[in-house]
């Protein structure tokens, strides 16, 4: 999967790459997924959620720049995959998710896979993590209608924040990146997500 579908395409973090040959993205699929779990594309975590394809994950990880010492902050923690590469990656992980039945179940494998640096949420993940700020990261594992100024309030100075954005069917990837007189913005690539639900984002 990592040699074939990430490292072709282009992702040249070791850290990244060495992430996602290390955890076992199968565990994080529903059983009669299991043999699609290392084919280059999203799958069904039922919910109307999904899985998001490895390339897209090892994109958006790379994406934010992770050394190692970072507080990141994850809204859609879904099956937990991406979750999983985050806490490899980072000093600490917050991850927020909507639906309850997904959390249980993302907390389980995590929990399985014995990681401690992981702290879980329920709830309307577009509000961000208020009482946590501030995050050297913010990672968002669905579609956005526009970049939230909620979340670039709480990320830090020189904080980065990596967002799908546009209509409910096509985004672009966006690195933003927070600074004390202006904020930037860079393309990094087309992608669909399922859409972010919540009170600043998509409406149900």
């Amino acid at each position: 999967m990592v040699d074939n579908q990430i490292v072709k395409r282009g992702i040249k973090d070791e850290r990244v790459l060495d992430a996602m040959r290390k955890i076992p993205r199968h565990l994080f699929v529903p059983i009669d997924q299991r043999n699609n779990a290392y084919e280059d594309c999203p799958l069904s975590i039922g919910e109307g959620q999904t899985i998001s394809q490895p390339y897209m994950v090892a994109c958006m990880t790379e994406a934010l720049r992770l050394q190692g010492n970072e507080k990141v902050l994850e809204l859609g923690t879904g099956s937990g995959y991406q979750t999983a590469i985050l806490a490899e990656l980072a000093e600490s992980v917050y991850t927020i998710e909507r639906i309850i039945v997904l959390s249980e179940r993302a907390r389980r494998a995590l929990k399985d896979l014995n990681y401690q640096n992981i702290h879980f949420k329920v709830g309307d993940g577009t509000y961000g993590w208020p009482e946590e700020k501030p995050f050297d990261r913010i990672i968002v594992t669905a579609g956005a209608p526009d970049i939230s100024q909620v979340l670039i309030d709480q990320l830090k100075e020189n904080g980065v924040l990596v967002v799908p954005v546009g209509s409910r069917y096509s985004q672009t990837l966006y690195r933003v990146i927070k600074r004390k007189d202006k904020v930037e913005k860079e393309n990094i690539t087309l992608c669909v997500f399922v859409p972010l639900i919540g009170d600043h984002g998509w409406k149900e």
